[in-house]
């Protein structure tokens, strides 16, 4: 009965305990809401302001311009053939893999010795035909001779008939007489025939000797032809490409030896839809623009030439759409045949024209422009034509207005905003003129630079030796030489 008692009366110390607890935190949480709703002040709620960067709708006059890739090609390509087969014995001299010839320089010798030893024959051949000719006129020359005698004679026999007959009108001469002298006519005048046909002969033996005559000099020239196409030289000023032999190698008639490339007649060929091709044309429907700008870009360096159209393709092409151009590079230095460029045609100009960041305009054509008391309002704009990350609109009534250049969740109509406009920077000039020595200093570093493939360093050197210097290719040997 002793332990309930004891038992009963912990419990109930236990639980005035945690009473007593309980009340004292109720009033230390009570103080302490009054303390921190006396000492903190009610907060004002602020509107949201957002930071946008903006720019004016100004119209304008933009030339467009259509980029297209394309491929380099030369003008004046020439596959070297061998005329005649034989065995080549000598090389020209740069007649090798990049080599630099100019017209007319030695490329191949084959073996003339075939060659000259058919000229020969052919020569023989020759002066054997002008000697039968010669004993052919010398021939018809007697014939002709001939035939004047028998035709003298022929008159004599005939006077001598007419004789006989005048005499026997008048009762002197006999008809024996007169028998035996037209006998004798009779005789001359075949004789004649005779050496008419036999100068016909002669004539016949003359035209036929001058026939072998000819015959014998076309052979000859024949022969020298064949002697001259043992030595194969150069058509043109050119780079010598996918040479295929060697001093010594056998080669066949007609067999391609190697590739003759004009370096400084280069063209791009590229290929743009037919909606942009349909851009270019004018109201006659010829091509309206001309100007295009190649750029090839490689290891970080860049090369870029102007170009003139020149012509169009005729056809589609089999499995191929659109339309394929052909422009003349003016510059040629530094690129090669099968370089895959940029080539940026201008298109006609466009007026009254804004060019605004593709971000500023939605799929719809929506822009935000900033309104009263820097809100933000929505409106639309017509999108002409889309440059790259750029956008070319019609502002319409929106003109001299500004507009968010870079859209975002966060902004939209109503939304107050903190405009941030750009500061037009100064125009950086696009060519250098170098001093000597910062010329030579960046060639050399070029020259021993081991991270360029030799093609690109060939490009990058033929332009620094430029009287003016791309400054975008500057900028960045000097970065990299730390400088």
């Amino acid at each position: 009965m002793r332990f309930f008692t004891r038992a009963l009366s912990g419990l109930f110390l236990l639980a005035l305990t945690v009473g007593l607890l309980a009340v004292a935190g109720g009033l230390l949480r009570g103080a302490l809401e009054e303390r921190a709703a006396r000492e903190v002040p009610e907060r004002e709620i602020r509107e949201q302001v957002f930071a946008a960067q903006v720019a004016t709708l100004d119209p304008a006059t933009i030339v467009p311009v259509l980029d297209a890739f394309g491929e380099i090609a030369s003008r004046r390509t020439l596959e070297v053939r061998a005329s005649v087969g034989g065995r080549v014995i000598a090389l020209g001299e740069n007649a090798e893999e990049g080599g630099r010839v100019s017209q007319g320089q030695l490329l191949f010798r084959i073996d003339p010795r075939e060659a000259e030893r058919a000229l020969a024959i052919a020569s023989t051949d020759l002066q054997d035909a002008e000697a039968a000719l010669t004993d052919a006129e010398r021939a018809a020359e007697l014939a002709a001779e001939d035939v004047e005698n028998a035709r003298a004679q022929l008159t004599l026999r005939r006077n001598a008939a007419t004789r006989q007959r005048d005499l026997a009108d008048r009762g002197i001469g006999s008809t024996q007489a007169i028998e035996t002298a037209e006998l004798a006519v009779a005789a001359a005048d075949q004789s004649l025939l005779s050496r008419r046909q036999a100068k016909a002969g002669a004539d016949a033996a003359v035209a036929q000797a001058r026939t072998a005559l000819d015959r014998a000099r076309i052979a000859v020239s024949e022969a020298e032809r064949a002697l001259d196409d043992t030595e194969i030289r150069a058509a043109f000023d050119g780079v010598l490409g996918d040479v295929a032999v060697v001093e010594g190698g056998l080669v066949s008639q007609n067999e391609v030896l190697a590739t003759l490339i004009d370096p400084d007649a280069l063209e791009v060929a590229f290929r743009v839809s037919a909606g942009e091709y349909a851009r270019l044309l004018d109201d006659e429907g010829r091509l309206a623009t001309q100007d295009v700008t190649v750029r090839l870009e490689t290891g970080g360096y860049s090369l870029s030439s102007p170009a003139t159209i020149t012509r169009e393709s005729a056809s589609v092409g089999e499995g191929q759409t659109g339309r394929q151009i052909f422009a003349r590079l003016a510059e040629p230095q530094g690129f090669r045949a099968g370089d895959f460029v940029l080539a940026a045609v201008e298109e006609p100009a466009l007026a009254g024209v804004t060019r605004l960041p593709s971000g500023a305009v939605g799929s719809s054509g929506g822009v935000l422009v900033l309104g009263e008391d820097d809100r933000l309002e929505p409106a639309e704009v017509e999108v002409v034509r889309r440059q790259g990350d750029d956008v070319l609109v019609r502002a319409g009534d929106l003109a001299g207005r500004e507009a968010v250049t870079e859209r975002s969740p966060s902004l939209g109509a109503g939304i107050k905003v903190r405009p941030l406009r750009d500061v037009a920077a100064e125009p950086v000039a696009e060519f250098l003129e170098l001093s000597a020595e910062r010329r030579a200093r960046l060639v050399a570093f070029v020259e021993g630079s081991d991270r360029m493939p030799d093609a690109a360093k060939q490009r990058v050197l033929a332009q620094l030796r430029e009287e003016r210097v791309p400054a975008g290719i500057v900028a960045r040997i000097e970065g990299r030489m730390g400088g």
